[in-house]
């Protein structure tokens, strides 16, 4: 056992916090189901068929779920549903299956609800099981802790756990035993603040003192019965059982008036009793029995056929035991001792069948006063055997009960013990656990630390190289733009000059020339223009890669617009909105926005046929959104994808980690809208 609980503990300790999530799902789903063919063993238009059905799914459902608290519930709720289908068996089997896994998960108010339900299975067949397992129940319920619990709620289930076994002593007739266990439960009950069996509390109470012979406070007990149930569910049937055993009461005490009039009382509920059959008989019995003590015989013996003709529709076979003997009474009363026999014997008959042995008692009895003297001494060693059994069996009775309880608390002291011994036990290992999570922990710091020192290195060495490269990589920027200013220099100074020369001499030998040759300088002319157009366009893109520093940013872009608009004759508007801080923004993003311009508008030049063009800088939501907007003729959706220029202005968009979006359509311009976030790094690809 403590292997056991030492391997628990580990398992709790170092898997305890691992995801269930699904597992818990599972769970919910499987509850939902059971829950549902519970619900629908309990529609009234069920028959017992359909209802077992649903049972026997809830249960196959409900083992499948884990060993807890909730599986422990449901096979409870599948019990009482057994239960309510007067299924014994399986309520029995349901209950047992219950307690075991609440042993299993050592849960004490799941455990003492099971014997609870177990006592109830046992309590009109073997009520020694019954008395054991109430018992075990009521043995937790005193030890358990309340804290963090329902404290009402245990409070209530004691009580019933109390009652019960109060009922069984007074049936033992250990009287003393049961009113202290029925005053315990009163006030287990009254804690709860639930009195819905306060009745049946102070109802035993009256019985106990009718015994005992208070009959005074046996009455003001069953008084208190019919006060408690008022307004419940049960006040009619209370009233009847308190009114009956208030003349009962009165009977004892030979007050027969006082004990017809309770019973009268009782007979006046009419609309009842035509419903309750044997209560009725009931009462009409014990009303003639009073009638025939008190020798009021107007009604005698017509009431005692009434009752016995009630029990015998209905076939209360202990009822008409009873009857059949107060019918012999009366007819010995009378010397009609042949009758009063042949009663007594019927009553004999049905008393040894139902082993009542009570009514078996008073039967020989009488057997013994109305038969010949051989006979009747025959009967009276029965009745002497008989009540001489009786009492051994009630002073066995109450030793067993008593056994239970001294073995009980054996194995409470016993539990006591071996729970000190684990306490200690438990103490060891949590120590020794706490020992090796702290070597653990102070391990893992001594890890963690080098780890940090070395990442701490590492990310050093990083920025050290990232230092170099960035410095290699404006080096190698810096001839860049050297390169492309010089050979911007040489294609504007050199090749442009000389084009810029020969045009001018074909003019002036155009001017000396015949009309035929005029025409073919002049095309030939034409054509250096527009060389010389092209060349200034390239010579100005390499000189504008690097966007100059003592210039500011918006400046040179609109000078960027207003050189290419006005060496292609077309108008152009430009606005940058103030809320964008162009000094903050990455060099690398400035110039792919310059060179996404060049691009843009290069082919506007070519394809657009534009006579305007509209190019805007917003600040939208932490980003810069640029706008290119031209009135030419547009082109079409599926060129997007395959022209290089659009290729590129994609790419360097991916570059900033923004978006771009071309819209055109044959008729109403092009407009190209870059978004690109502020806060993102520009990458290379």
């Amino acid at each position: 056992m403590r292997l056991n609980l030492c391997f628990f503990l580990f398992i709790l300790i170092f898997f305890g916090c691992v995801d269930s999530n699904e597992v818990i799902e599972s769970q919910e789903l499987k509850s939902n189901l059971i829950q549902t063919y519970i619900d629908n063993s309990e529609l009234e238009k069920a028959n017992e068929e359909e209802i077992r059905n649903n049972l026997e799914k809830a249960y196959g459902i409900a083992s499948t779920l884990e060993n807890n608290l909730l599986k422990i519930e449901k096979i409870h709720e599948i019990g009482i549903a057994y239960y309510s289908l007067k299924d014994f068996e399986n309520y029995k089997k349901m209950n047992e299956k219950a307690l075991e896994i609440s042993k299993l998960v050592n849960d004490s108010l799941s455990i003492a609800k099971s014997y609870f339900h177990l006592g109830i299975h046992y309590r009109k067949s073997e009520i020694e099981m019954a008395y054991s397992n109430f018992y075990e129940a009521e043995k937790i319920y005193t030890t358990i802790s309340t804290k963090g619990r329902n404290v009402k709620k245990i409070a209530f289930d004691r009580g019933t756990v109390l009652i019960d076994l109060a009922q069984i002593l007074r049936k033992a007739k250990d009287y003393g035993q049961s009113e202290s266990l029925t005053i315990r439960a009163i006030e287990s009950f009254e804690e709860s603040e639930n009195k819905v069996y306060l009745p049946i509390c102070y109802t035993n109470l009256g019985i106990l003192a009718k015994f005992s012979e208070r009959y005074e406070e046996a009455i003001e007990y069953h008084k208190k019965a019919i006060e408690f149930s008022k307004g419940t569910e049960m006040e009619v049937l209370q009233t009847l059982v308190s009114l009956n055993n208030i003349g009962t009461a009165y009977k004892s005490q030979k007050r027969y008036i006082d004990a017809k009039n309770s019973y009268n009382k009782a007979l006046a509920y009419k609309d009842f009793l035509s419903e309750n059959l044997r209560r009725h008989a009931l009462l009409l019995d014990n009303l003639a029995y009073v009638n025939f003590l008190s020798k009021d015989l107007d009604s005698i013996p017509d009431l005692f056929f009434r009752s016995l003709g009630i029990r015998e529709k209905i076939n209360d076979q202990s009822g008409i035991a009873t009857n059949t003997l107060h019918l012999a009474e009366y007819y010995q009363s009378i010397n009609e001792d042949s009758i009063a026999r042949a009663y007594a014997e019927r009553s004999r008959d049905i008393s040894m069948n139902l082993q009542n042995n009570e009514e078996l008692l008073k039967a020989y009895q009488i057997l013994s006063e109305v038969s010949d003297s051989y006979t009747g001494l025959g009967y009276s060693k029965k009745y002497i055997a008989l009540n001489d059994s009786l009492v051994k069996e009630e002073r066995l009775f109450r030793d067993k009960f008593a056994r239970i309880r001294f073995e009980t608390e054996e194995i409470v002291e016993e539990n006591i013990q071996m729970s000190k011994e684990n306490q200690i036990l438990i103490i060891a290992i949590l120590g020794l656990t706490a020992l090796f999570l702290l070597g653990y922990i102070i391990f893992r710091q001594q890890q963690s630390n080098k780890e940090l020192l070395f990442a701490k290195s590492q990310q050093e060495s990083n920025e050290e190289t990232y230092r170099l490269m960035l410095s290699q990589q404006i080096k190698l920027e810096e001839g860049r733009q050297l390169e492309q200013k010089r050979m911007s220099e040489e294609l504007h100074d050199g090749v442009l000059g000389r084009l810029f020369g020969v045009r001018l001499s074909l003019d002036g030998i155009n001017q000396r020339v015949t009309d035929e040759f005029n025409d073919a300088r002049s095309k030939y002319i034409d054509e250096l223009k527009s060389i010389e157009k092209e060349i200034r366009l390239i010579s100005h893109d390499l000189g504008t890669e690097a966007i100059p520093t003592d210039v500011a940013y918006t400046d040179a872009v609109e000078s960027l617009i207003s050189d290419l608009c006005d060496a292609h004759k077309i108008n152009f508007e430009f606005s940058n909105d103030e809320n964008i801080d162009w000094e903050e923004v990455d060099h690398q993003k400035k110039v792919n926005f310059f060179r996404i311009i060049q691009e843009s508008m290069q082919n506007i030049f070519k394809h657009a046929k534009a006579e305007s063009i509209k190019i805007s800088f917003d600040y939208v939501e932490d980003s810069i959104k640029l706008t290119i907007l031209d009135d030419g003729i547009g082109f079409k959706a599926n060129k997007v994808k395959k022209g290089i220029g659009l290729k590129n202005i994609a790419s360097r968009v991916k570059q900033m980690s923004g978006a771009v979006e071309f819209l055109s359509d044959d008729s109403s311009g092009t407009t190209v809208s870059v978004v690109v976030p502020l806060n993102t790094a520009t990458v290379s690809v």
